[in-house]
């Protein structure tokens, strides 16, 4: 059974330390705040002071609220006024040898039973524990800036911490009203873990001018729904924070997905923060400015005229084939649908029907525009049908040899002129090109299931595609009122290829045993706005599509991290394939 901690110290009343204060208080628990000397304390106040000032405005607290948390957080220098909480939580600076001095100095001030809580978010626990006569009651709680908004905080427990700590602080954080989540002691936890790999893949493809800073960010904006884009994120994380972030992973995991991009450190060494410094992978404004000041225009292929679209085909039956299908008809096209049988033609009808039918209820379509888009679809069982085509996109089942055998007989029917697209996630593009006669025509036309919804295009160009090629999709796109992204022909794309190893992390977080699908799941929803975790998400895809693609992504670029887990091979062999199943890393049968 947990104890109610009704006094909490915090030591360090920074911007970390004067929001953990603020939040405490804000719950009724009586504060006590330490600073290192009066003009720390003069900036904790003031810190204090401006958040709450601001929460009254936004209409979050009443000026008696305010007054009442302010009375109850009662802050000084010195440090013997902690010693009689029955919790201290330390957020000073992130410095190990500072943090370890603290602790010595409160472990001697300080009665046996006091829980010491440190907020370092990828310092050692255990070595900080180390430093006390006390360390099964020394715990890491690391809280997410800013702590009055941010929801989650993840409590650290070492190999010796006693389950009673965890109780008591799990307890707390819940009464404040946090989200809390529980991992052993490594590097990064778990958000920063998760994230910061993610992050620095960015980094490592922008480096690689694989793609714009601008296409990557909306890729995962408008392919994932994440909040912000890694590299604007990573503006106002600010890039000298992620880097010693990365740096301290790196240095205790030895992971090369953790060793900082060289690119990172040069920004940093050159005084490019990111927000803070007015300059990042953006320029803004000015200092801790969010506005942008050199946003790049559309992608456009200088010099080039788009060729003329006015028919469509669309090779498949699948899901994709009949949103991609809709789309363009919805968008003006004319557009015929390949299917291999008259039953197969009538099933791509029958759902672009049902789904335009669902557009209309729900007030996204008229009935008229829903007609006039049915009249530009027809479908056929005859490839010959596709001949006066001006693009045709297809979109079977992702297999090489299929997909080659495919644009193979595309060659041999279309006229020449005509576009010929792949809608493959994965298979390199050039490889669809080689079986043409016309390679310089070929080109990938990722779309997102489901594809009336999602707003993403991937455009995929191989060293092959003409310019005016390039052109054309992309103004395809844009007619169908999508969000194109231009990116070089590479295993997974943008989005895949910074998902998926993502996904593999977390699958091998699990299996080590260091957090639980529910906990790395609701980490990631609540620290970091994704509106699924991992777990989740790899469901929704497929455990043996996520494996599949995985396994594509490691044999093209050969990094060890890029090895898919083995946990996700397991599960996948026992059948465990997510929602279709209706068992994956989450039972779906209830």
């Amino acid at each position: 059974m947990s104890r109610e901690l009704t006094t909490v110290a915090v030591v360090g009343l920074g911007t970390m330390g004067a929001g953990i204060a603020e939040v405490l208080a804000r719950a009724g628990i009586g504060v006590v705040g330490v600073e290192k000397d009066d003009a720390g304390l003069r900036r904790g106040l003031g810190h204090l002071a401006h958040s709450t000032d601001r929460a009254v405005a936004g209409g979050k607290l009443t000026p008696a609220e305010r007054d009442a948390l302010l009375a109850r957080i009662q802050a000084g220098t010195d440090l013997s006024a902690a010693a009689g909480a029955p919790l201290v939580i330390e957020a000073i600076d992130e410095d190990l040898d500072a943090k370890m001095a603290l602790f010595a100095r409160l472990d001697g001030l300080c009665g046996p039973e006091t829980i010491f809580a440190t907020n370092t978010s990828s310092l050692s626990v255990t070595q900080l524990a180390a430093a006390t006569g006390r360390p099964a009651r020394v715990v890491g709680t690391h809280w997410f800036n800013p702590a009055p908004v941010m929801d989650l905080v993840e409590i650290i427990s070492t190999v010796v911490t006693d389950p009673a700590v965890l109780a008591d602080l799990a307890a707390l954080v819940e009464r404040v009203g946090k989200n809390a989540v529980t991992a052993g002691d490594r590097a990064g936890f778990i958000v920063d873990a998760l994230l910061f790999g993610y992050l620095n893949n960015a980094v490592r493809m922008l480096e690689a001018h694989y793609a714009t800073r601008e296409d990557i960010d909306a890729a995962m904006r408008f392919g994932c729904g994440h909040p912000m884009g890694p590299l604007a994120l990573l503006d106002l994380i600010g890039l000298d924070t992620a880097y010693a972030i990365l740096d301290s992973i790196y240095h205790t995991s030895r992971d090369h997905l953790h060793a900082p991009a060289p690119l990172l450190k040069q920004l940093v060494t050159a005084g490019m923060l990111g927000r803070k410094s007015g300059r990042g992978f953006y320029r803004y404004a000015g200092p801790d400015s969010p506005e942008i000041v050199d946003p790049a225009p559309p992608a456009t292929v200088a010099g080039t005229t788009e060729r003329p679209v006015h028919t469509v085909g669309v090779v498949g039956t699948g899901t994709m084939a009949c949103g991609i299908a809709e789309v363009l008809a919805k968008s003006g096209y004319e557009v015929v649908v390949r299917a291999r049988t008259d039953d197969k033609v009538a099933a791509v009808r029958k759902k672009v029907e049902s789904s335009l039918a669902r557009a209309v209820e729900k007030g996204r379509l008229t009935s008229e525009d829903r007609d006039t888009a049915l009249t530009r679809l027809r479908g056929t069982t005859e490839l010959t049908d596709l001949a006066g085509a001006d693009l045709v996109v297809e979109a079977v089942v992702e297999d090489l040899a299929v997909k080659q055998a495919l644009f193979a007989e595309l060659d041999r029917v279309v006229k020449p002129g005509a576009v010929l697209a792949t809608t493959t996630s994965s298979l390199p593009v050039v490889e669809c090109a080689a079986a043409t006669s016309r390679p310089g025509d070929v080109i990938g036309m990722h779309w997102f299931n489901p594809a009336p919804a999602m707003k993403l295009v991937e455009v995929v160009p191989t060293v092959l595609t003409a310019p005016d090629v390039v052109a054309t999709v992309l103004a395809v796109a844009r007619a169908a009122r999508k969000h194109p992204v231009t990116c070089a022909d590479r295993a997974g794309f943008i989005v895949n290829a910074l998902l998926f190893p993502y996904l593999n992390d977390a699958v091998r977080m699990l299996e080590a045993h260091y957090a639980g699908v529910e906990d790395i799941d609701t980490a990631m929803k609540v620290g970091c706005g994704h509106p699924m975790g991992p777990f989740e998400l790899a469901d929704v895809v497929g455990l043996d599509v996520t494996l599949a693609i995985q396994r594509t992504l490691y044999l093209e670029f050969r990094e060890p991290g890029y090895a898919p887990a083995p946990l996700l091979e397991h599960l996948v062999t026992a059948g465990y394939l997510g929602r279709k199943t209706g068992r994956g890393f989450h039972d779906h049968r209830r």
